[in-house]
């Protein structure tokens, strides 16, 4: 009888391996941390900027000084009205754009899996036009039914995908057929449209903030006080949504309430940002993947997608103001850079096999 050899793992070989997994994973976390406060140095920087620069230059002292509440001749109104309006909300879109991207792409473990791309934006840009063409709504009416239409939209798509058991690639391919669907209907409200309804129309749908206020700013800023800080304390099972429906229920986690939450919070934070600036274009389907080549494998990527997508929209918004001779809508500036975006990830996706 030929006896059998067990190979056994002794201590110090065991002692030897929890030890480079515990360095590996403060090597990613001390990656994380770093980066993602490099960003926000960046993403403050540039803020300090878009408030500084313009036809008139004034000094980050003056700047100071109106944000504290001082009267500043010139600096007072187009620092205070003009400028910081339009800075934050760009910081605060951007921010809710990326987050949102990223919360859809690492749920359903797909770079393809953003409100741009699965029909979301689609059903708010439906529902202002319609406002504007059809009814001559205010601007105010026009943000709010935007964002009725992405949140129905968001739910119709969801109901779709959730028939016979949830699945990711079925949203995906719902969300991409109702996206097309809704852009021929947009198609047609244009082509019947009167010439001053179609330019405001245009306008909206380019993604602008042009009209930024504190009144558009607000209930932005609100939503996101109440909103970002409950998904990032759940950021860790988003993270294991990653592994699958499967592996998440045998970890623990309640799959279904889970994933409902992480979609209504995106929605609600997609709905607003786009109800407050009109759909920026691809800034939610860039952020993630950018921020995952950033900080590589390792803690969530909410945080800094969020950061990510604000430094996108302020840098877009520097760059159509004051690049070329002509003022551009930022949703035309993040649209060039983000449709050869689109394409590489498509290469790489069909090459890969598809996640962030």
């Amino acid at each position: 009888m030929t006896a059998t050899i067990i190979p056994t793992t002794t201590p110090a070989a065991v002692s030897t391996t929890a030890t480079a997994i515990a360095r590996g994973r403060r090597i990613r976390r001390r990656r994380w941390t770093v980066t993602t406060a490099i960003l926000a140095v960046i993403v403050l920087a540039v803020v300090a900027i878009s408030t500084m620069v313009g036809h008139t230059f004034y000094t980050p002292v003056e700047v100071l000084r109106v944000i504290s509440g001082e009267t500043v001749p010139g600096a007072s109104f187009t620092v205070g009205e003009l400028r910081l309006p339009r800075a934050l909300l760009a910081l605060f879109s951007g921010f809710a754009f990326g987050m949102a991207g990223v919360t859809f792409q690492t749920m359903l473990r797909n770079p393809l899996a953003s409100p741009d791309v699965i029909g979301i934006s689609a059903g708010a840009s439906l529902a202002a036009v319609t406002g504007i063409i059809v009814f001559s709504l205010s601007d105010v009416a026009v943000s709010v039914v935007a964002l009725v239409g992405a949140v129905v939209t968001a739910g119709a798509i969801y109901l779709l995908a959730s028939r016979s058991g949830f699945a990711g690639a079925r949203l995906i391919l719902i969300g991409i057929g109702v996206a097309a669907m809704i852009q021929s209907l947009i198609a047609y409200l244009l082509s019947g449209a009167a010439e001053w309804d179609l330019q405001a129309a245009m306008q909206w749908l380019s993604g602008s903030l042009n009209n930024a206020s504190w009144d558009r700013l607000v209930p932005l800023a609100i939503v996101m006080l109440l909103v970002v800080p409950v998904m990032l304390a759940r950021s860790g099972d988003l993270d294991i949504l990653r592994l699958g429906d499967d592996s998440a229920a045998a970890l623990g986690l309640r799959v279904s309430s889970t994933r409902l939450l992480f979609i209504l919070g995106a929605v609600i934070l997609l709905a607003f940002a786009t109800a407050a600036t009109g759909p920026i274009a691809f800034v939610a389907f860039m952020a993630g993947p950018i921020a995952a080549r950033l900080l590589g494998p390792g803690p969530s990527l909410l945080l800094p997608a969020g950061l990510v997508g604000a430094l996108l929209v302020l840098i877009a918004d520097l760059v159509g103001q004051w690049a070329f001779e002509s003022r551009y809508p930022v949703g035309v500036i993040t649209g060039i850079l983000g449709a050869p975006y689109l394409v590489y990830l498509l290469v790489r996706t069909h090459r890969s096999g598809g996640s962030l």
